[in-house]
């Protein structure tokens, strides 16, 4: 289902998220990070890498800019 080198390309980039996030937490996004304190890290990288491309496809089938949540 879908593209294999896409859906590497975002779980990369987000064990990358992930790592930034371990090492300065203060930056990292709530959701993020209360993530990591109740699943493992690959765990929550598939997690992040899944809603990024949930995103991506939203604003893509659109044709809107995205604008996130802010709480």
């Amino acid at each position: 289902m879908g593209d294999q080198y896409l859906r590497s390309l975002l779980v990369v980039g987000m064990t990358s998220l992930v790592r930034q996030t371990r090492s300065h937490p203060e930056r990292a996004s709530k959701w993020l990070t209360s993530l990591l304190e109740r699943k493992p890290a690959r765990v929550a990288t598939v997690a992040m890498a899944n809603k990024t491309a949930r995103i991506v496809w939203a604003v893509l089938s659109r044709n809107e800019p995205y604008t996130p949540h802010t709480a």
